[in-house]
């Protein structure tokens, strides 16, 4: 999996307004957790270090270079936004260790074209990221959802993107994407219905016009 460095600096002070006189200077405050046994870490980086991280549909793993030359492998576990602006307010990351599963977001890659979508079906999907556990070594960078065979009506299931490695946390009957019929398609099949129950309709009533009555046969023969 990809990695992308963040330069950053302790905190020495930690609070509500030591975060908001980081902010004003385009800071963000962030927090390490160390896991079992390991001690969190405060810091700061600056709030453009995080584009990469953020603003993209890729997972990666992010290297954390604090001044004085540490540095720790971790993965983004939760980032805050302020809900009017979208700044980020608040990051929070979790250290990898390579002898110790983690579990993260991997976003799915669609690929193939469907023949349900080259008969008009629609493709919709359910799930664009999927939790995996795995070693930091076995994460991938996402994975492969091949919809190529699917039919309309039919469904990926999480089960056909299980790989070596990884395992996927989700249960087997958790549908990743699927291929429904268009309502255009529906329209026009039952305007189709309509109109060929009007024409039986009036096919009927003529044939009820034309037919005559027992006191119209009994006059006739008068």
């Amino acid at each position: 999996m990809k990695s992308i460095t963040i330069n950053g600096s302790k905190r020495e002070s930690v609070g509500k307004k030591a975060a908001k006189a980081l902010r004003n200077a385009d800071m963000v405050p962030c927090v390490l957790y160390g896991g079992e046994g390991k001690s969190t870490m405060h810091f700061a980086a600056p709030e453009l270090a995080f584009s990469k991280l953020v603003y993209t549909p890729s997972a990666h793993t992010v290297e954390i270079a604090i001044e004085g030359g540490e540095t720790y492998e971790a993965v983004l576990q939760d980032i805050q936004f302020h809900p009017v602006t979208d700044r980020i307010l608040h990051v929070d990351f979790f250290q990898l260790f390579e002898d110790r599963e983690i579990s993260m977001e991997i976003p799915v890659h669609v690929i193939g074209t469907s023949k349900g979508v080259l008969a008009g079906g629609i493709l919709r999907r359910n799930r664009r990221k999927l939790r995996v556990r795995a070693l930091p070594k076995n994460l991938p960078d996402f994975l492969e959802a091949d919809i190529s065979p699917l039919k309309i009506g039919d469904k990926l299931y999480v089960t056909e993107l299980e790989g070596e490695g990884y395992e996927l946390l989700h249960t087997d009957n958790t549908v990743v994407c699927q291929i429904k019929t268009a309502r255009a398609v529906v329209i026009i099949e039952d305007e189709d219905e309509d109109d060929e129950l009007e024409e039986g309709a009036e096919g009927t009533a003529e044939g009820a016009e034309g037919a005559e009555t027992p006191a119209e046969d009994a006059e006739s023969k008068e």
